[in-house]
């Protein structure tokens, strides 16, 4: 089974890394060769020259670039995995058995844009890893392969994007193999069914101290690294929060939100919040005083 892959992220090339690794034939490989939409951007150049590869660097999968490549290659199968782009029906019936997408959720619920980060903003308990067919729908096509993915207190967007790449790899694999001997499962989904998640603005990424402290912890954790990070303004200059921690604030109920409750010997700064407080524990250099408001 001859298969183009199809990706330009770090997940693209943990998957088609753990591809090669098990020895599965890469008939090419279809990528960029810069992004500045994706902040999780991987080269897959490096790997496809060690390999001996053949790939391709595309701006727009739909372009004719991308479809002479493909008649090149003769793939049997497409992977497409990290892409931002909705693959049109000339592309999709390039390929004999069809293209295999991937998307971090738990199809048919939570669709569309941002699956990790929206997961963590909103305090999901649970996630999932889902392979499916890609049709002309975003993220509709029949599931054929899902596992799901705790997402515990703790978890931020790098340590959920790990979880989930563990248990992509593992059922890649199983996925291979069941595809050789034509073992699938096909589930469809109706279009009625579950949601879908909108892109998110800059906007989405501020912090608002009116917020509780829980939803400031969950924001954080979200866009947290690989991720461009929640930020807030002080004197119209942006500051970005890495990490925070939800702490109480017994005896400052009174207190407005937005206010410096202590800048501390360590260098963390605790602030109250619509419900409770936070302590930043990593954020970009600020000098505040005990007191001062932080809006």
């Amino acid at each position: 089974m001859r298969i183009l892959f199809i990706g330009c992220v770090e997940s693209s090339y943990r998957l088609l890394k753990k591809l090669i690794d098990n020895g599965i034939e890469i008939a090419g490989v279809i990528t960029k060769e810069r992004s500045q939409f994706n902040s999780d951007f991987y080269d897959l150049a490096p790997m496809c020259m060690t390999h001996h590869v053949p790939f391709c660097n595309v701006k727009n999968i739909n372009d004719d670039d991308s479809i002479e490549f493909i008649k090149i290659c003769n793939p049997d199968i497409g992977f497409c995995f990290g892409w931002s782009q909705l693959i049109q029906d000339k592309i999709i019936h390039l390929f004999p058995h069809g293209i295999v997408g991937f998307h971090p959720a738990e199809l048919p619920n939570n669709r569309g844009r941002h699956p990790l980060i929206w997961a963590l903003a909103l305090g999901l308990s649970e996630t999932a890893s889902t392979f499916f067919m890609i049709n002309a729908g975003a993220d509709k096509g029949d599931i054929i392969s899902q596992r799901k993915i705790s997402i515990s207190y703790e978890d931020n967007a790098r340590s959920l994007y790990d979880k989930v790449m563990d248990a992509a790899v593992e059922q890649e694999i199983e996925l291979v193999n069941a595809l050789k001997n034509d073992a699938i499962t096909y589930i469809s989904q109706s279009c009625d069914e579950g949601n879908s998640w909108r892109k998110r603005g800059a906007n989405d990424g501020k912090i608002d101290w009116r917020m509780s402290s829980k939803c400031i912890y969950n924001l954080v954790r979200s866009l947290t690294k690989p991720y461009v990070g929640a930020y807030f303004l002080y004197n119209n200059n942006e500051y970005k929060v890495w990490k925070v921690q939800e702490i109480g604030t017994y005896g400052f109920e009174n207190f407005e939100p937005g206010k410096v409750l202590s800048v501390n010997e360590d260098g963390t700064i605790d602030i109250k919040t619509g419900e409770n407080g936070v302590r930043l524990l990593e954020f970009d250099a600020i000098t505040v005083k005990k007191g001062e408001y932080i809006l």
